[in-house]
């Protein structure tokens, strides 16, 4: 073991000790420091979670590189300080009655709530209007709020399709993406500034709006509105869809979005409805892995199902599942939907005379090379 990486780990630690930490912290921080095996201290201890470009993500638990309401708070207050920075030096268009505001969510993690609190709390001890979502909602609806609302930033915690142990902290700028150059830079100097005794905890629970059902709907009439052709689907109306949102944020919204659009044969997996952060029907939450959607496709197969869709925790995420010539169940991969909705966009637009030369398709560097 390395003595001197012990020696400033012990060092960390012990501040969590002596500093303004809850009871249940500096025990859990003391049992690790008096354990034989080190490692679990090391690890909680060794550095710092990285406030990264897309935000936070880590396993939760106490010291700095967990996610805990300390960090989750500290990465606050350097996103708030950043945003107000960027407002006093004229950088924002659209700042209604000269308040800066941010949309707050969560997903079905456990701590999720809470940690959404804190960041709702911290935002709105620095002046900033915090719209705060009443439950668990889905990231893409996150994303559309801030638009919504003309909000300059946001954050949803949440860490996607991670294993169950981990929570994260995804921080979103005035257009509803996460945080491009020159703001993501920005924003990491700010957060890496702030200690713990910099952070401003009390709550101006003026500044805090519950939204909730009134943006669902406006969410669900966006995406109607992103509708190529109502006929293809009236056509299709009796498909027979089983969905199932591996206990998570779109466990309401989507179905609700399904039957907008006309599909009338929709059936959701009982057990996987249940809101519970311990995912307790799959070995981890990622649709894309094929042990997650056995419960959806037994479900399928006994109802005779022509589709099995599943989503992430926090909904922004799909995997497919449909049958082959044989009847058999096959998964489509990400790349394979993508390619499947870029035929089926492109196809239907051009039919019905609506594609223009002025559109254009956009990939990212992880998207299949085959849309070009």
């Amino acid at each position: 073991m390395d003595n001197e990486l012990l020696k400033q780990v012990m060092a960390t630690a012990q501040s969590w000790l002596d500093g303004n930490y809850d009871a249940d912290t500096k025990a859990a921080v003391k049992k690790m420091m008096e354990a034989e095996d080190k490692t679990e201290l090391i690890d909680a201890f060794y550095r710092t979670l990285e406030f990264g470009t897309g935000g936070l993500r880590g396993i939760m638990g106490p010291g700095t590189n967990r996610m805990n309401k300390y960090i989750v708070a500290q990465a606050t207050q350097g996103y708030a300080n950043y945003l107000n920075k960027v407002h006093r030096e004229g950088g924002f268009e659209n700042v209604q009655n000269n308040q800066v505001a941010v949309v707050v969510g969560h997903d079905c993690r456990n701590n999720g709530r809470m940690f959404a609190e804190t960041v709702a709390d911290v935002f709105s001890a620095n002046g900033i209007k915090v719209y705060l979502f009443e439950s668990l909602r889905p990231t893409p609806e996150v994303s559309f709020a801030i638009r919504q609302l003309k909000c300059q930033g946001g954050v949803n915690v949440t860490a996607s399709h991670n294993p169950k142990e981990y929570n994260g902290y995804k921080a979103y700028w005035e257009d509803g993406s996460q945080v491009l150059q020159p703001h993501d830079q920005g924003i990491i100097d700010e957060v890496n500034k702030v200690s713990i005794e910099d952070v401003k905890w009390q709550g101006n629970k003026d500044l805090i709006e519950i939204i909730g059902g009134e943006m669902d709907y406006d969410y669900m009439m966006a995406v109607k509105q992103v509708m190529i052709d109502q006929e293809t689907i009236l056509r299709q109306k009796d498909l027979n869809i089983v969905y199932t949102p591996m206990h998570g944020a779109g466990r309401q919204i989507v179905p609700m979005c399904l039957r907008s659009w006309g599909f009338q044969n929709i059936h959701v997996v009982p057990e996987q409805m249940v809101i519970d952060g311990n995912f307790p029907t799959v070995v981890s939450p990622n649709p894309e892995n094929a042990e997650a959607m056995t419960m959806g496709m037994n479900l399928g197969t006994k109802l005779g199902a022509d589709l099995v869709i599943a989503s992430d925790p926090d909904a922004d995420r799909i995997a497919i599942v449909c049958r082959n010539d044989k009847g058999e169940w096959v998964i489509i991969n990400g790349n394979q939907t993508c390619m499947m909705y870029c035929y089926y966009i492109i196809n239907n637009m051009k039919k019905l005379g609506k594609l223009r030369p002025e559109h254009y398709l956009v990939k990212t560097i992880v998207t299949s090379e085959m849309i070009r």
